[in-house]
């Protein structure tokens, strides 16, 4: 197995490994430790999902949760009982740092937008309630979605635009809305996707994998982990001429100031033991 000594440490601002069965948990870390990946954020999808990450972050230490209603999961309006239980198991658990993941999304196959407009901002008010930062999922819905995060003033809590893949325009209107833009393993295959990324300043950038069982690959080893992240790491520094070091630095620092761990960037939590032990 590779061995790192560089001391590069990142963070993986989006996936969802709740969907993975608990056996396989153990070992997706210790890989995740090994690529110097201190801490990693499990985004809720429904209120279930929300409570098996917020489970995980209480079974393993470089798990941090994200409390929220995806958008594909928006089927009716959030009433005050779906409100108040987001609120509660957000205010509960020390280790929920974001509402995530919320937004639009408007492929043909979505639930009705005004619905989905509805769940979207009583989420962006519970997060400026709480003070908690947005990591939100937009699908051909950005116009929609930036006007929504301003009318909502949802730069007063700043985040995220997560799973990024668009042009110069859209990553600057995210950026002017007061989010981060979040890069994954699409960039080390889009052209596009790449000339943006050596136009953003890296101070306005994260990194994330999306993470999640992907059993339509052939190979169980090429599915996305939070260990891509050095990979997405290392394309970028190449793209912008830069060591890994400054991307893993500004990164990792960008995601954990805006979650409120600047403590992992000096004590990152120790690796996960090998499966099986």
């Amino acid at each position: 197995m590779p061995d790192y000594m560089d001391n590069c440490l990142f963070g993986d601002a989006h996936t969802h490994l709740d969907q993975y069965g608990p056996a396989e948990i153990p070992g997706i870390l210790q890989r995740a430790g090994q690529a110097g990946i201190g801490f990693i954020v499990c985004a809720g999808t429904t209120l279930e999902s929300t409570r098996a990450c917020i489970r995980m972050t209480e079974e393993h230490a470089p798990f941090y949760a994200g409390v929220g209603i995806h958008p594909m999961e928006a089927h009716q309006p959030v009433d005050e009982a779906v409100y108040g239980e987001l609120e509660r198991l957000a205010r509960d658990n020390p280790k929920v740092v974001c509402i995530s993941e919320i937004g639009l999304d408007f492929m043909p196959t979505s639930p009705d937008h005004q619905v989905q407009d509805q769940v979207f901002r009583a989420q962006i008010r519970l997060a400026r309630s709480l003070k908690l930062p947005i990591i939100f999922h937009s699908r051909e819905s950005h116009p929609e979605v930036f006007r929504t995060l301003r009318e909502e003033d949802a730069g007063a809590v700043g985040g995220v635009m997560h799973y990024f893949q668009g042009d110069e325009p859209t990553a600057r209107a995210a950026i002017d809305c007061g989010f981060f833009i979040s890069l994954a393993r699409p960039l080390t295959r889009l052209p596009e996707l790449q000339e943006t990324a050596k136009a953003i300043p890296l101070a306005n950038m994260v990194l994330e994998t999306d993470a999640y069982p992907q059993p339509f690959k052939k190979y169980r080893h090429n599915w996305t982990e939070p260990r891509h992240v050095r990979e997405v790491a290392q394309c970028l520094a190449d793209l912008k001429g830069i060591t890994l070091a400054e991307v893993a630095e500004t990164t990792t620092r960008n995601l954990a100031t805006l979650l409120g761990l600047e403590s992992i960037l000096t004590t990152a939590p120790p690796p996960e033991p090998e499966a099986g032990q």
